[in-house]
């Protein structure tokens, strides 16, 4: 599939399921590939991922709700819950660190160019599941659970977390997307 096709056919989907419509595997070798093939700046290699499903993904959504004490609806936290499993994406603190100091002109850039890598890992992986026919939507959480999260996953407290990406199976597909006045948001100079 050409990138603009998977880009328009990748939409969000909040009624998803456990049903996986392909093999984990699948998605195992999308998420590595992608990560893999995601360009970052001064290829500083600075995304992380990290998919939980089965029982991981249950108990991170319960933690979720939980450090929001009843704020989020419940009926909102297990629609994500209801999920096959859910991505969340981080990037490597110390390597942005390392990459400060090595780089000191290109300090205070270090950091958003590794939310940038990871927001181009996010829609690379969206897509590559929309092409896969799962269905998966893009959350964002944090940083409110940035220390929950960690402490259920055992994961280093240099991992900064950028968003979290259910996915599953799809029960209902959302409306068609309409089109906008795209000369709005774009211009071209000559």
């Amino acid at each position: 599939m050409r990138i603009l096709d998977a880009l328009e056919k990748r939409r969000t989907h909040y009624d998803i399921n456990k049903d996986l419509p392909v093999a984990e595997e699948k998605v195992r070798e999308l998420v590595e590939r992608a990560t893999e093939l995601v360009p970052d700046a001064f290829n500083m290699k600075s995304s992380r991922v990290v998919v939980v499903t089965g029982e991981e993904q249950d108990r991170l959504w319960d933690s979720i709700y939980n450090v929001f004490e009843g704020k989020v609806p419940r009926e909102k936290i297990d629609g994500f819950k209801a999920g096959y499993g859910t991505i969340l994406y981080f990037y490597d603190q110390d390597i942005v660190h390392h990459m400060q100091d090595q780089f000191p002109s290109y300090a205070t850039k270090f950091p958003e160019w590794a939310s940038q890598a990871s927001a181009m890992l996010q829609i690379s992986v969206w897509s590559g599941l929309k092409e896969l026919g799962v269905g998966a939507s893009l959350q964002h959480y944090n940083p409110v659970i940035d220390e929950a999260v960690r402490k259920l996953l055992h994961l280093p407290g240099n991992y900064v977390l950028n968003a979290q990406m259910p996915f599953g199976g799809i029960n209902s597909h959302p409306e068609d997307k309409p089109k906008e006045d795209i000369s709005k948001r774009v211009s071209f100079l000559k």
